[in-house]
């Protein structure tokens, strides 16, 4: 079974600086058919307009994915990291017992577009905790790069859940497929571009809950930049 999330029936948010898309409920949108899927319980995807950014704010017991398209992101923590996230980068905090952050877009004047994406976590209350890498997008083009795991495989950040999360960019000769085991479901996300899905396409912003299916076939692409998790149920 594949259900597909279009993207203009997802909820919205807009302030002066951030236009927000929420793909489940979040926030002051609530939609009770879409509370999340499996483990994943967040994916929004947000423009911070130059200069602007979210202020320090606390989370607890949730694994925090950031996911950069464009521009660049200032990140600081009660943990004591800061930095910038930039395309290619992948960024994980696990906000575990409890921790305090705050994003902020790195311009004064050009927009960062990103994805935030929410886990429940596999283990309460651990300490908090922070990663990022980058990954080229030789390391994904034309296949699925793993960035995200339970245990770092494959040199990917490690998550306190099991999931796998993968990046594609894929054009009109990919054809990318992936086995889905039993006692796991998928969902996934299209960033940029158009893609098809096992014969069924997906534009930009669109999502793709999979279950009770043994893989996953990726075709007939376009300019696409794909975000692939595979989970537990």
């Amino acid at each position: 079974m594949i259900q597909i999330r279009k993207s203009a029936e997802r909820g919205t948010n807009k302030f002066d600086w951030l236009d927000s898309w929420h793909t489940f409920s979040f926030g002051r949108y609530v939609d009770r058919n879409h509370m999340g899927f499996g483990p994943l319980r967040v994916i929004n995807e947000d423009i911070v307009k130059g200069g602007g950014g979210f202020p320090t704010h606390p989370h607890d017991n949730m694994e925090i994915v950031t996911y950069i398209l464009s521009g660049a992101l200032e990140h600081r923590d009660s943990m004591g990291n800061g930095g910038v996230i930039k395309p290619g980068d992948i960024q994980r905090m696990s906000a575990g017992s409890g921790v305090t952050h705050s994003e902020f877009n790195h311009s004064q004047t050009e927009d960062c577009h990103l994805l935030q994406i929410w886990f429940l976590p596999g283990e309460k209350n651990i300490k908090p905790g922070y990663e990022q890498k980058s990954f080229s997008a030789n390391d994904k083009t034309g296949k699925l790069k793993l960035i995200a795991s339970h245990g770092a495989r494959e040199d990917s950040v490690d998550i306190n859940q099991d999931i796998d999360i993968y990046s594609a960019l894929l054009n009109a000769n990919d054809n990318v497929v992936h086995e889905i085991k039993d006692g796991r479901i998928a969902w996934l996300q299209v960033a940029k571009g158009s893609v098809e899905i096992n014969g069924k396409k997906l534009e930009a912003g669109d999502g793709a809950a999979v279950a009770d299916e043994k893989e996953i076939k990726l075709s007939g692409a376009q300019d696409a930049e794909i975000v692939l998790f595979d989970m537990v149920k």
